[in-house]
């Protein structure tokens, strides 16, 4: 019997190389040269107005993201606009939180044959809620309860971020759709898109399909938080029943729903999804007040307050300080006792943690796993400073050409410092170890001048978007004491 003739497969093998191949050109370059967009598309955001999304670059980090482009047809529609799309962008790259997709950088490009923004944002890999969704249904599972709830504290804590912003960021497209899933469990929104900067391009808002994620008043009037709330209610049905069948129709119909609602066992949780699907705003629960809910509310544990005031302050400590202090404890000693009268205390000592499981733990909460809730505020304690810019930037605002230096957005979890004499005894040889949220390690080294000061190396670090700018007063205060051990002791 004669051979199979292999080069069918070789042929087709050589054809997915080309196509892979022609997906990595490089359609197009940002101004400055960073970005760079790629020919393969991708289905993330589905944000109503953006025309196209496609897999793109970042040359300076070497990671993968998004490239948007929001298209005008009419290019005086965009000229009258144009300062109001400046601004409403500079105020959305502000929004900084561990749940909301990230805008790194927006550029408006005007020409005679176009007019359009684009702009930049995270790429989230892991696929969109409602995709996770129907592979669990596929898979004949549950819903599990403690998932649930650690979503929806999620979801919630990145909307009440956006509501208690000044004036309130409404997200006005939260969907399955627009709800992303990383793979160590962390749920992330889609950047939102303002109404205001929607109007003017007349495009369909939403899909047939995701309708049902809208309230009665929707498109009637002005879209407020109680729109967001009622969104999430779905989205918490949904997550709850892990689909809503639509019988094959295009829509999801009011009995569809009412089915999927009837179906819930618990009713807390029941009472929780009904509240923010009130017909009538008013009814409608904050995002604020959902977090606070008998059945997602839990009191804080001391060891999730540890890590997190652990992470708030671990700029102060040496990289690997879990695993060395670890190695200076006794295994053997008690870490804590629980008294038991008249029976002999229950005690638990350190050969039972693991640090492993301790690294595990700070690492989810540091990339927001489990949001620290505040008691006594009404607002989120990340919130952005201010959501306009100010006075003197106004001029900044009408320029379309991008700044020289984009800002680091990424905060720094911790530093180390080392001085060392020049051979030659006349300067110092400044050597300064950043490790940004994203664990990226940045080693940067200076010559010290006799003129330069702690303040003014921290302000230039910032200025050429090497810190973020919440970080100078501590680089500052942590160069400084570097400056005191070194050049203090000096003869």
């Amino acid at each position: 019997m004669a051979a199979p003739e292999p080069a069918p497969r070789r042929g087709r093998e050589r054809e997915r190389e080309d196509e892979s191949e022609d997906e990595s050109d490089i359609l197009e370059e940002s101004p400055c040269g960073r970005w760079q967009k790629r020919r393969e598309q991708v289905n993330q955001g589905n944000m109503p107005g953006v025309q196209s999304t496609f897999l793109a670059m970042d040359t300076e980090e070497g990671v993968e993201v998004v490239w948007n482009e929001l298209h005008f047809g009419d290019r005086k529609a965009f000229a009258t606009h144009e300062e109001k799309i400046q601004t409403m962008f500079e105020q959305l790259a502000l929004v900084d939180h561990p749940n909301i997709v990230k805008l790194h950088k927006h550029w408006l490009d005007a020409s005679e044959a176009r007019a359009r923004v684009i702009f930049i944002t995270e790429y989230v890999s892991s696929g969109s809620l409602k995709q996770f969704l129907k592979k669990t249904k596929k898979n004949h599972k549950a819903m599990n309860a403690r998932a649930w709830k650690r979503w929806c504290t999620q979801i919630l804590s990145a909307l009440s971020f956006l509501h208690a912003c000044n004036p309130p960021i409404i997200h006005g497209n939260l969907t399955s759709d627009t709800i992303f899933i990383q793979h160590n469990g962390l749920i992330k929104i889609g950047s939102a898109l303002p109404d205001d900067l929607r109007s003017p391009i007349r495009v369909e808002r939403e899909e047939p399909r995701n309708l049902h994620f809208f309230p009665p008043e929707y498109g009637e009037v002005a879209d407020g938080t109680a729109v967001d709330i009622f969104s999430f209610g779905m989205c918490a049905l949904e997550m709850a029943v892990l689909e809503i069948q639509a019988n094959g129709d295009t829509r999801v119909t009011e009995e569809a729903i009412t089915r999927a609602r009837h179906s819930l066992s618990d009713p807390n949780m029941r009472e929780f999804i009904l509240s923010c699907l009130a017909r009538d705003p008013s009814r409608r629960p904050s995002a604020h007040n959902l977090l606070f809910h008998r059945v997602l509310f839990e009191v804080h544990s001391l060891k999730l307050l540890a890590a997190h005031c652990f992470l708030q302050h671990q700029y102060l400590m040496p990289e690997n300080v879990v695993e060395e202090k670890t190695k200076a404890v006794d295994l053997n000693a008690v870490l804590a006792e629980l008294p038991r009268p008249p029976r002999p205390p229950l005690q638990w000592r350190y050969s039972e943690v693991s640090y492993l499981e301790l690294d595990k733990f700070l690492e989810d909460v540091r990339n927001g796993i489990y949001p620290l809730m505040n008691f006594a505020a009404a607002r989120p304690l990340g919130l952005p400073r201010v959501l306009a810019p100010p006075p003197e930037e106004t001029q900044k605002a009408k320029t379309p050409t991008p700044e020289p230096f984009d800002s680091e957005t990424r905060k720094v979890i911790q530093m180390q410092c080392n001085l060392e004499r020049s051979e030659d005894k006349a300067r110092w040889h400044l050597t300064l170890l950043l490790v940004l949220e994203d664990r990226l390690h940045r080693q940067l080294t200076y010559d010290l001048l006799p003129t330069d000061s702690a303040q003014d190396l921290a302000a230039e670090l910032v200025h050429y978007g090497f810190v973020h700018e919440d970080d100078r007063t501590k680089l500052a205060a942590f160069l400084e004491s570097t400056f005191l051990k070194y050049l203090g002791a000096q003869p």
